[in-house]
């Protein structure tokens, strides 16, 4: 299959125009000129995307598509109180409404052509949605127990379902993980036992650190609007005193415990840090994952992307919280970073196509998968997207990188491939699920949790 296009944007390499890219057994075979690869492959079949770019697929570093159903259910509020509602409401649904929520959010996420997602979960719901709809990405269990008598069990129960959910995927497709709750959810012991499960068996670990103020202030004073009691309590019984001051910052509690000890560690979302914070995760090759979006959405605060990039850490973009922003759009995710790092930081400016790097190719570092995605060469696998640039406010001429990021969105989308399959073009997805059905469902439920 010959894919062309007005522009390419290798990503890694400078963008050119009238390209073309040749897709044979799911790789990247060939790059070149649009005619040159014409003449050179006569019996390949063409689709040509006309004024569009060519592109490698989004990653989105870190999601939850169990939680896309509850988006515009949950009241406004800051990130404690929004936090205790959708928990408050996560309690309404039952295992079929998580299936189709996760259905809900890969859909999304193919239609705004993202073909590798880490994400977040509880339930093994997304497990099985990113089976049937083709997705690549690392799928993490979610584990937590704040009683030190549960510990054991919760690890033991996350890592019989690890084994079971990665023997229902494609192992070459989809990884799965470990995921320690958040640490105003988490006994201490679940970050040191997580990390020897992780190094014992191979398998990545997720950690959401310093994610708002009011975590970084439980952590460190033992005090702030995060009620342990109210956060936990469907978690199970918790000892008295729950939680007592640590006098550090979420990381270095982390790091006493070990967390950081795996092969394979992404702190997510990393908002509250200092340079101490950061010269530790570099130290540990910790990979991060923003999530500016939602931080600004929830009032969680602004990560400190260029220490970040100073610091050689490998750093990528992240959706976060599905269900408190308007879409699983990385294309908006990488323009909304961009204009806050450029606004909030005078002087230290960030370019368009560095931008676009977190959500591909450095974003594919974060996972240890760059020698197989984030970047159109050859060899690769061919997780590509065409996004559509006639409508573009900018004429783009040499400069695709910046009219995608500074003008389009997921809605100019045309096609999103994976491992050399088309899952989606304009408006029709080409999945192993009845599409009609699974967005009834999930039209049903949402009135259910309106009710």
């Amino acid at each position: 299959m010959l894919l062309c296009a007005q522009y390419i944007v290798p990503v890694v390499g400078t963008p050119f125009q009238n390209g073309a890219v040749l897709v044979r057994d799911g790789k990247i075979c060939d790059i070149g000129d649009s005619e040159m690869l014409k003449l050179r492959y006569p019996d390949e079949k063409q689709i040509d995307y006309g004024r569009a770019a060519l592109m490698p697929g989004f990653i989105d570093l870190q999601t939850h598509l169990e939680n896309s159903v509850m988006r515009g259910t949950i009241k406004d509020g800051s990130y404690t109180q929004w936090l205790r509602a959708m928990r408050e409401t996560s309690t309404k649904l039952g295992a079929r409404d998580w299936y189709a929520s996760s259905v809900l959010g890969g859909l999304e996420a193919l239609t705004n052509g993202i073909t590798c997602v880490a994400d977040i979960s509880s339930t093994g719901a997304s497990c099985s949605a990113m089976q049937k709809l083709g997705l690549r990405g690392v799928v993490y269990r979610e584990v937590g127990a704040m009683d030190r008598r549960l510990v054991r069990r919760a690890i033991c129960n996350a890592e019989n379902d690890v084994v079971r959910w990665s023997e229902s995927v494609d192992s070459e497709r989809i990884k799965v993980g470990i995921a320690p709750r958040e640490s105003y959810m988490c006994h201490p012991e679940i970050y040191t036992l997580a990390a020897n499960l992780a190094r014992r068996e191979g398998i990545p670990l997720s950690i959401t650190i310093g994610g708002s103020y009011e975590e970084a202030r439980f952590i460190r004073f033992g005090a702030s609007n995060l009620s342990v009691a109210n956060m936990t309590d469907r978690h199970g019984y918790v000892e008295i005193p729950p939680w007592l001051p640590t006098g550090v910052s979420p990381v270095r509690y982390i790091l006493n415990w070990g967390a950081f000890e795996a092969d394979n560690v992404m702190a997510a979302h990393c908002v509250h840090v200092e340079d101490e914070d950061i010269n530790k995760l570099k130290e540990y090759d910790v990979a991060v994952a923003m999530c500016p979006r939602c931080n600004a959405q929830l009032g969680m605060g602004m990560a400190p992307l260029r220490d970040f990039i100073r610091s050689g850490l490998r750093v990528g973009l992240g959706t976060g919280y599905t269900a408190a922003i308007d879409a699983t759009d990385m294309i908006a995710e990488t323009r909304i970073a961009m204009l806050l790092h450029r606004a909030l930081n005078p002087g230290r400016f960030i370019a368009a196509d560095d931008m676009l790097r977190l959500c591909t190719i450095e974003a594919a570092r974060a996972l240890h998968m760059e020698d197989q995605v984030g970047s159109i060469e050859v060899g690769k696998l061919a997780d590509l997207v065409a996004v559509d640039l006639s409508g573009s406010h900018q004429a783009p001429n040499d400069d695709p990188a910046f009219a995608i990021v500074s003008t389009c969105t997921g809605g100019d989308v045309l096609m999103t491939m994976v491992g050399g399959e088309i899952r989606y073009e304009k408006d029709k997805w080409h999945v192993d699920i009845e599409v009609a059905r699974d967005i009834a469902r999930v039209i049903e439920i949402r009135g259910k949790l309106r009710g």
